[in-house]
C-alpha cells in the first residue's frame, strides 16, 4: 500500500482545524500553528497517527475481525458507507440508536424482524393480507433497513469501531469504551484525543478530508483481507500436498511389500548358509 503524502493531505484540506476559541487544549501536541484565528493541524503528526491506525486495522482485518464504521454527518456518511461496503465491514451512517452496542441483543431482534418481513414480502406469504397492512409492513421494513441495514450481517459485537467526529458521535464512542472495544477516530481541534485509542488529528468537517483519511484506512483493511485470503489458499495447498505425500508413501509401502512377496515366491529369499549346510536329507 502506497504511503499517503503531505501534499495529498494538504490538497484535501486535512490540516484545517477549528477557530482558536473552540479548541480543546489537549489537542495542543497536534497543532502546528495558528493562522487568522484558525488552528492548523501538524500533518507530520497526522501521517504518523494515520499509519499507526492503518497498521492496526490491517492486522484486525487479517485476523478476520470486524470493524464498525460510524459517520452520520451529511458530508461524511456517503464515503464512509462506500468504504465499509467495499471491505464488507458493518457501518452506521443514518442514525445511531442508543444501545446499538450495549444492548446488542435487542438490536439483533430488530434486525431479525426486518429480515423476516423482507422474506415474507418476497416469497408471497403476505398475499392474503390487505394492501394497507402490506404497505405498512413494507414501510416499517424500509425504516428499519435505513437505520439497521449496514449492520444486518453483524452477528456479534465488532472488535473495533472507526468514528468520524467523536464530538458528533459521542454516544457511539461512550458505548464502545464501556465495552472495551478498540476505538479509531478522526479527531479535530475541538475534541479530546485522549478519549480514543487511536486518534487521527484531521479536519472532520470537509468531505475531501474525510475521503482522504477513510480511503487510506479502507485500503489498509483491504490489504489485510487479501493477505488473509492468500494465507487460506496456502493452507489448503499445503494440506492437499501433505495428503498426496501420504498417499504416495502408502503406495510405495504396498509396492515394497508386493515386491517382497514376489522375491519370496521366486526363491530369492533363502535361509542363512550355516542353516542350509546343517540340514540333512531324509533317508
Amino acid at each position: 500500500m502506497n504511503k499517503i503524502t503531505q501534499q495529498e493531505l494538504l490538497d484535501a484540506g486535512v490540516h484545517f482545524g477549528h477557530l482558536k476559541r473552540k479548541w480543546n487544549p489537549k489537542m495542543l501536541p497536534y497543532i502546528f500553528m495558528e493562522r487568522k484565528g484558525i488552528h492548523i493541524i501538524d500533518l507530520n503528526k497526522t501521517i504518523e497517527c494515520l499509519d499507526e491506525a492503518a497498521a492496526h486495522m490491517k492486522a484486525m482485518a487479517k485476523a478476520g475481525r470486524k470493524i464498525l464504521f460510524v459517520a452520520t454527518k451529511k458530508q461524511a456518511k456517503d464515503i464512509v458507507a462506500q468504504c465499509a461496503q467495499r471491505t464488507q465491514m458493518p457501518y452506521v451512517t443514518e442514525r445511531w440508536l442508543g444501545g446499538m452496542l450495549t444492548n446488542f441483543n435487542t438490536i439483533r431482534k430488530s434486525i431479525k424482524k426486518m429480515q423476516s418481513i423482507e422474506k415474507m414480502l418476497q416469497d408471497g406469504t403476505l398475499e392474503n393480507i390487505t394492501k394497507k397492512e402490506k404497505l405498512m409492513m413494507s414501510r416499517d421494513k424500509d425504516k428499519m433497513e435505513k437505520v439497521l441495514g449496514g449492520i444486518a450481517n453483524m452477528n456479534r459485537l465488532p472488535a473495533a469501531i472507526f468514528i468520524v467526529d467523536i464530538g458528533h458521535e459521542h454516544i457511539a464512542l461512550a458505548e464502545a469504551k464501556k465495552l472495551n472495544i478498540a476505538t479509531f477516530a478522526m479527531v479535530d481541534t475541538n475534541c479530546d484525543p485522549n478519549t480514543v485509542d487511536y486518534a487521527i488529528p484531521a479536519n472532520d468537517d470537509a468531505t475531501k478530508s474525510v475521503t482522504a483519511i477513510t480511503t487510506y484506512l479502507m485500503n489498509a483493511v483491504m490489504e489485510g483481507l487479501e493477505e488473509r485470503k492468500n494465507e487460506k489458499v496456502d493452507e489448503v495447498e499445503e494440506s492437499e500436498e501433505a495428503a498426496q505425500n501420504n498417499l504416495n508413501n502408502l503406495a510405495d509401502g504396498e509396492d515394497n511389500s508386493e515386491e517382497g512377496r514376489k522375491k519370496a515366491a521366486n526363491g530369492k529369499i533363502r535361509k542363512p548358509a550355516h542353516k542350509v549346510a546343517g540340514e540333512r536329507k531324509p533317508r
